[in-house]
């Protein structure tokens, strides 16, 4: 049976109403991919504490959370990934690149024009067409 993995992902728009856009590493799980930057929530976490440390711990800035944009759950070939995007605002820092191989910041209507993870894909619709 695959294991489910509980994931967050951090919706976070910037003052000119872009969104931050992560490009996965080629040794990342599903490279060479756009997600929205996050991570896996730990045993004793809440998904939005979990989301406030995984963003500090990969872009070396601190968010504040606001309210999830979308819960969906894709099945991969060797896992299912139960991922909630969480709409969020940067309170300190710029995001600095660590784990990901680019950060670009997208305006809703150009953010289809990337490839992305298929678990992203739901939220990404779900932007596009609030504004």
């Amino acid at each position: 049976m695959k294991k489910v993995v509980k994931v967050v992902a951090a919706v976070i728009e910037n003052d000119q109403e872009e969104i931050l856009c992560a490009l996965r590493s080629p040794e990342m799980k599903i490279p060479n991919m756009w997600e929205f930057p996050g991570g896996k929530v730990e045993a004793d976490e809440d998904i939005f504490s979990a989301l406030v440390r995984e963003i500090n711990e990969e872009l070396q800035c601190q968010i504040e959370t606001k309210e999830i944009l979308n819960e969906n759950v894709h099945e991969y070939d060797t896992f299912i990934i139960n991922l909630i995007a969480i709409k969020c605002s940067i309170v300190k820092g710029t995001p600095i690149r660590s784990e990901h191989s680019k950060l670009i910041w997208l305006k809703r209507e150009n953010l289809d024009s990337l490839k992305w993870a298929p678990a992203d894909v739901p939220a990404v619709k779900q932007l596009i067409s609030e504004k």
